[in-house]
């Protein structure tokens, strides 16, 4: 038996509630960079209060292309665990910014060392499945047949399912192979890792996740899903000449499969999401005159505890010490 240690969950739901706040003013206006600049700048802030060492492992880019949350930045007192942080302050700039359902503000946290360096990979291929479903799919089989193990593992018909893919050129022939199948889809301009939370998550209407997207994001979606239980499977989908030429030369197997465990090897991960502009799985930042309420996603993966917070944010004590000028 264990006392109960403390859960830096606890600490970073507190960043991504900093992070909606201050870009959720954003919402609707057209410009996906302020509303970006204002999720990194209260993060950021945020970040410092937090007693433990952290590095950014995927963040906002290498140094010399973002000013704040870059890759290699520490964040964090110092004093503390030495952790890995996998951060975006506004998963879906461009849902934020035409107000769009599915922008959330997200971190995963992982003992030093125990998340996968990307490298020169920007797209993965994924399949993401609900804990039933888990050993019955192959991510090289044919649409068809995984759809139709994931619908019976779930004691449902094919035409039951809801499938979330991102609607981009790419995925043509997958969204006419669902369709075929007879699965039912949801399209969604981005946000994968809201996608693969959906997969997993048994209150969702999503039942699995397909389809190519950022290998950040996957790394993200790999924290939730270690806790949530359910799969995630992914293999480097190199979309430009160059990606693939990148990954060659640093000697990446791109028939490789990797796993939520490959991407983040650890189970004593840490994961938080505040939603930003709503949408069916988390809600919007709601203000008010006084005010503003947030609804986030708080996971701890040493206990399996999923805690879904609502806050309710009070201008007249926030702004009597707060840095970032929320009201």
């Amino acid at each position: 038996m264990e006392v109960p240690s403390h859960n830096l969950a606890l600490d970073l739901v507190r960043v991504t509630e900093a992070a909606a706040l201050a870009a959720a003013r954003w919402l609707g206006r057209g410009d996906k960079n302020g509303g970006d600049q204002a999720a990194v700048d209260a993060m950021r802030l945020s970040f410092n209060s937090i007693d433990f060492e952290g590095e950014i492992v995927i963040g906002e880019g290498e140094k010399d292309e973002a000013p704040m949350l870059y890759n290699g930045e520490k964040v964090g007192t110092g004093n503390g665990p030495k952790m890995d942080v996998a951060v975006d302050p506004v998963e879906g700039t461009n849902l934020l910014a035409y107000g769009r359902p599915n922008a959330i503000a997200v971190i995963g946290v992982a003992p030093a060392g125990s998340m996968l360096d990307p490298g020169p990979s920007f797209y993965m291929r994924k399949l993401v499945v609900p804990a039933q479903a888990k050993t019955v799919v192959d991510i090289d089989a044919p649409v068809a047949d995984n759809l139709r193990k994931v619908a019976k593992a779930l004691n449902k018909d094919v035409d039951d399912l809801v499938v979330f893919v991102l609607d981009k050129p790419r995925h043509r022939e997958l969204i006419a192979e669902i369709r075929k199948a007879g699965a039912r889809i949801q399209l969604h301009t981005d946000g994968d890792v809201n996608g693969s939370l959906m997969a997993v998550d048994p209150t969702s209407e999503v039942d699995m996740m397909m389809g190519t997207g950022g290998t950040p994001e996957a790394v993200l979606s790999a924290c939730a899903i270690r806790i949530m239980g359910g799969e995630f499977f992914a293999k480097f989908d190199p979309q430009l000449d160059n990606e693939k030429k990148a990954l060659a030369e640093a000697g990446q197997d791109l028939s490789r499969i990797y796993t939520a465990a490959d991407l983040v090897r650890s189970d004593d991960v840490f994961f938080a999401a505040t939603g930003l502009s709503g949408g069916t799985f988390m809600p919007a930042v709601r203000f008010s005159g006084r005010g503003a309420t947030t609804h986030s996603l708080v996971m701890r993966g040493k206990t399996g505890t999923v805690r879904r917070i609502i806050a309710e944010h009070s201008w007249d004590h926030l702004m009597q010490f707060s840095a970032v000028k929320y009201d």
